[in-house]
């Protein structure tokens, strides 16, 4: 088991071309990251919020394969909420790099293209980086302002549990 430590989320948006680059530091080896990146009952365990459910409904990693899920909340109460999300495989290599879109449900005009990097650091750690290029300033700052940072610090955060167990 390795021990692991609170690492800053840096989200940023350039002022040049309507992008969000995400940039996260793990207390893992970089093929453990890219496991819990891509294999759906891992990817199930850490995605989203904490009071969020995760459903993988499609999976294919593979070049040209399609995925999807749905987020649901966890505690089951009245105001349950489920809200889908899929996307494609354009480019895999592991375990340094994958190309993907992203869509929202419900917004059938918002495809991001998504491209991560695992850059391998001394002492075993893993910085990843994810660019996500959207079709305009106004859609990332949506983006931006909808939530999505807690969001996506809360899963960094599951995911250093995760990856703190060896997977």
């Amino acid at each position: 088991m390795t021990t692991t430590t609170q690492q800053e989320t840096k989200i940023g948006a350039s002022k040049d071309v309507p992008t969000i680059t995400i940039t996260r530091e793990f207390d893992a080896p970089r093929e453990l990251v890219w496991r819990a990146m891509t294999e759906p009952d891992l990817v199930a365990r850490w995605m989203g919020p904490r009071d969020v459910k995760m459903e993988i409904t499609q999976w294919d990693l593979r070049r040209g394969g399609s995925w999807a899920y749905t987020a649901r909340r966890a505690d089951g109460s009245e105001d349950d909420f489920a809200t889908g999300f899929f996307g494609s495989f354009h480019d895999l290599r592991a375990p340094e790099r994958a190309v993907q879109t992203f869509t929202w449900e419900g917004e059938p005009d918002g495809v991001a293209l998504e491209t991560l990097t695992l850059e391998e650091l001394p002492d075993g750690r893993t910085r990843m980086v994810t660019t996500s290029v959207v079709d305009s300033f106004e859609t990332r700052d949506m983006i931006l302002a909808s939530g999505m940072e807690s969001g996506v610090v809360q899963g960094y955060e599951k995911l250093d549990a995760l990856l703190a167990t060896g997977l």
